[in-house]
């Protein structure tokens, strides 16, 4: 078993027990990581609401709202854990979102705000993010994002979200060169399709599933599990020697040619 003992760990992206923050969450909390958990706020309180109720067995000693499209907010909420913490040794990264209609059709007829959108959300949230968290990785520390293999070739009804998980990998790149010094690494994980909340708007996602189980070396597709102890450990001293890395968790899928 990983020993995250004495280490703080900030996870944000969770949405519900389907998330794959969720399950990185879990393997954090059982190798003895102190978690703080992020939520997306809304008007009605609903998502605190399921998140807050779904993490509590985990025991965060931090809860915090954080849209990542308010720089204001992002500021409010690294102060907040700067105040409690003191230090942040991990930082998950599980943050993506697309317009539904530019995830499907021609590519070319996304819209610019679509556009703008996936990327923010899904891309320069990493960079921002990284950016608060720097300053209190006094002691080194670890950044995992989470991307897929759309990202670096072309997979149906994925279209935007493939330019922005592409982006996302090369800032791993840029920002691993960055903070290296600091001795902070930053890798990625880019995990077989799992059937989420955030997966559930790419069409024909089952069929994805379906596919990668029957042509997957391991015949089978990965769970949110496995996923989170690849997370661990990419975020203990084990895996002290890798940055600027994508960690492909997809029962082998990525070899295949054919």
């Amino acid at each position: 078993m990983l020993n995250l003992t004495g280490k703080n760990a900030l996870v944000t992206g969770i949405a519900n027990n389907r998330s794959i923050a969720w399950g990185i969450a879990q393997q954090l909390h059982a190798a003895g990581a102190n978690l703080g958990v992020t939520y997306l706020p809304d008007d009605k309180g609903r998502y605190e609401k399921k998140v807050r109720e779904l993490v509590e067995p985990l025991q965060p000693s931090i809860f915090l709202p954080c849209n990542v499209q308010d720089d204001a907010q992002i500021d409010t909420t690294f102060e907040a854990i700067d105040k409690q913490w003191d230090k942040i040794d991990i930082l998950i990264h599980c943050l993506a979102f697309a317009d539904k209609e530019d995830l499907s059709g021609d590519f070319s007829n996304t819209s610019r705000q679509g556009f703008t959108t996936a990327l923010e959300i899904s891309t320069y949230s990493l960079t921002r993010l990284a950016a608060a968290a720097k300053p209190l990785m006094k002691e080194g520390g670890s950044i995992v994002t989470l991307t897929y293999l759309g990202g670096v070739k072309v997979i149906p009804n994925y279209n935007v979200m493939g330019i922005a998980k592409a982006g996302l990998e090369m800032s791993v790149r840029y920002l691993a060169s960055e903070l290296g010094s600091s001795n902070i690494r930053v890798n990625g994980i880019s995990a077989g399709p799992i059937r989420t909340l955030a997966s559930s708007a790419v069409g024909g996602i089952l069929d994805m599933i379906h596919h990668v189980e029957q042509v997957a070396p391991l015949r089978r597709t990965v769970t949110q599990i496995e996923v989170g102890n690849a997370a661990t450990f990419l975020c203990s001293d084990l895996a002290s020697g890798i940055t600027g890395q994508v960690l492909y968790v997809d029962a082998g899928y990525e070899i295949m040619g054919m």
